[in-house]
């Protein structure tokens, strides 16, 4: 598995060789296969394998999973072989430390954010999963889970633990993803509908642009300058 570097970008939701290439070209650390059936970025088993052969060795493979069994993990794990396991769902921490067990790989669980009271869950989760991935938290009538293009008020994470190491997604865009880095502090960005044209559509050029404002703005905040 690669080294994860320090301030880590990723880039979720890729479908096609010529976006994941543009992801790499860019520099990105990780990057998503969504194989949630109601999302607009979901990818085949034989895509995502197509996918993967490209980007093993350059960057960091998460295959992103909602609210499967550990069989159904453990069989995509053995045919995509990807480096992290990404859980969207309502896994219970008991459900993320079977999973993570039962694929034998770091796993990500992402918690949806929407107010203060949804940092609560954070404790539950810290020691089964290797990482935090703190999201929006979707409308009450999504037909699929994530952030739906709409960031949470980043000033809520004002008080963690500094020494927690989350990576932030949720609305983030080449436009905000400073802002977002300078408030919160992530260790770690996540975008999906943010550099796209369209759902589903990754746009290489927005793509581009993330990844070099996100950078930018880490860096600043690590030298303690504005970002």
């Amino acid at each position: 598995m690669p080294k994860l570097s320090a301030f880590a970008i990723k880039i979720c939701g890729l479908s096609t060789p010529e976006t994941l290439r543009a992801a790499l070209d860019a520099g990105a650390d990780m990057i998503g296969l969504n194989f949630h059936p109601r999302s607009p970025r979901f990818v085949t088993l034989e895509r995502a394998q197509e996918l993967a052969t490209i980007a093993r060795g350059k960057t960091e493979i998460v295959a992103l999973i909602v609210d499967w069994d550990e069989r159904q993990a453990a069989e995509l794990v053995k045919a995509l072989k990807p480096d992290w396991l990404q859980l969207h769902g309502r896994e219970t921490p008991e459900q993320v430390a079977a999973l993570r067990r039962a694929v034998g790989l770091p796993v990500m669980k992402a918690l949806g954010i929407a107010e203060a009271t949804d940092l609560k869950a954070i404790a539950s989760y810290r020691d089964v999963a290797d990482r935090i991935l703190l999201d929006a938290k979707p409308p009450k009538d999504a037909a699929f889970p994530g952030g739906h293009g709409r960031p949470f008020d980043w000033t809520l994470l004002a008080d963690l633990d500094p020494a927690f190491a989350f990576m932030l997604s949720g609305g983030l865009d080449p436009t905000n993803v400073a802002e977002a880095v300078r408030i919160a502090r992530p260790a770690g960005v996540d975008v999906s509908s943010g550099v796209e044209s369209a759902p589903g559509i990754k746009d290489p050029p927005r793509i581009a642009e993330f990844i070099a404002a996100a950078r930018k703005a880490a860096a600043a905040v690590q030298e303690g300058q504005p970002a």
